[in-house]
């Protein structure tokens, strides 16, 4: 089977050198994501004003690029997060699967040079960047017929290569940038090594379907599980703040049982649906699973513009046979689907398929949906140009090394 090339989704503009960049208030930032054309981009909760809020020890900087930035002209946003290099008064910046721009404009230098000058003279020696474009992706049911001992997602061809992912990173490279967590599919983990965001994440596509459609996606396990948690009368319901403490109990819970570590702290949780939710009501949600009255499982939704995450899932150890998660994970799509997301983001998946691996489970979940794992360009950096900056960011590396 060849893998199949899949053309940009809309064409290239002509290059505009006519390109203002300035920092741009909240207010502007928030507009643009709304319009059409920024609407069109389709931007990540990672790059929402509002995460600047979530992220302690990060300063945040909002940055837009057109014709008239300070009028709102714009064609182009950033969430830049600057971390200080301890003793210094240089920054690393940091823009999680950003920047928010036309990755399909030949002209990439026209925005992405004034850029990095505006942060080479903010005091920044390196950044870090998470282009949208996708790489690569696998359809459910190839990945389950080709899963075995050894075997990884690099091992098996993809059902689809996207030219725009393969251009891009061409482009990038041209350019002195390296990715993080190098050319291969990484370790066992969500992304590559180095990634700070998952690399390989899991896509249920929504647009275009009827909630039947979505029902007869899911593999024969998934609406057995669904239909015994309905048939023991498992409660799903939109929790609150009020929740997140036992939402975090609950994540303990599951990450001493999955063996994986996140390190977040409940007043993290708590920063988070606050700041998301002030930004826009209702863009995070906390579902929870109730049986005989008991919170079974708790997982959260993140919505912008026509884009779902199913972000934190927890579950307790006891009356799993109820099916809590997968009756939760129905719901969250129903939901997903009803506001009009064009696709349910899973977040992160492993990149092993060999089944007597411990974090094959996950993957093997998310593959009962129906739907694709999509391998995106991961995450970008490069020093800045002059030997100081260089240095720096030798330095740095060497700092975050330590900690």
């Amino acid at each position: 089977m060849s893998a199949l090339l899949v053309p940009p989704s809309r064409v290239c503009p002509a290059p505009n050198r006519d390109v203002a960049l300035r920092t741009v208030t909240a207010e502007t930032y928030r507009a643009f994501l709304a319009s059409p054309e920024g609407a069109a981009l389709g931007a990540g909760f990672l790059q929402c004003p509002s995460w600047g809020d979530v992220k302690e020890g990060w300063r945040s900087l909002l940055l837009g690029w057109g014709p008239d930035p300070e009028a709102g002209a714009l064609t182009g946003v950033a969430l830049v997060l600057l971390r200080q290099l301890p003793g210094t008064r240089r920054y690393f910046a940091y823009l999680p699967e950003g920047p928010v721009a036309d990755w399909a404009d030949p002209d990439v230098d026209g925005w992405l040079g004034p850029l990095l000058e505006h942060l080479r003279r903010s005091g920044v020696f390196a950044v870090r960047i998470g282009p949208s474009p996708a790489y690569r992706r696998w359809d459910a049911d190839r990945l389950k017929q080709l899963a075995g001992p050894g075997r990884r997602l690099g091992d098996v061809l993809a059902s689809e290569v996207d030219p725009l992912g393969t251009a891009v990173a061409e482009r990038l490279r041209a350019r002195g940038w390296h990715r993080c967590g190098g050319d291969g599919t990484g370790g066992a983990g969500t992304g590559g090594d180095g990634d700070a965001q998952p690399r390989h994440v899991f896509h249920v596509p929504l647009a275009g379907r009827t909630t039947e459609d979505l029902w007869s996606g899911l593999n024969q396990e998934w609406r057995r599980n669904v239909r015994r948690a309905q048939k023991e009368g498992v409660e799903v319901v939109v929790g609150s703040a009020a929740e997140l403490p036992e939402f975090y109990r609950l994540l303990g819970i599951t990450e001493r049982r999955d063996g994986f570590r996140l390190g977040r702290s409940l007043a993290y949780y708590e920063r988070q649906y606050a700041a998301l939710n002030a930004e826009e009501p209702g863009r995070m949600k906390l579902y929870l699973a109730r049986h005989r009255g008991e919170i079974l499982a708790a997982h959260t939704l993140i919505t912008v513009g026509r884009r779902a995450w199913y972000q934190t899932g927890a579950s307790a150890d006891h009356r799993r046979e109820v099916r809590p998660s997968n009756a939760l994970q129905w719901r969250m799509l129903q939901d997903a689907h009803a506001l009009g997301a064009d696709v349910y983001d899973m977040r992160g998946v492993p990149s092993t398929l060999d089944p007597e691996e411990r974090a094959y489970g996950l993957l093997r979940w998310k593959l009962g949906t129906g739907g694709q794992v999509v391998e995106t360009l991961g995450e970008w950096e490069r020093p800045l140009g002059g030997s100081a900056n260089h240095t720096l960011y030798r330095a740095f590396q060497a700092y975050l090394n330590r900690r």
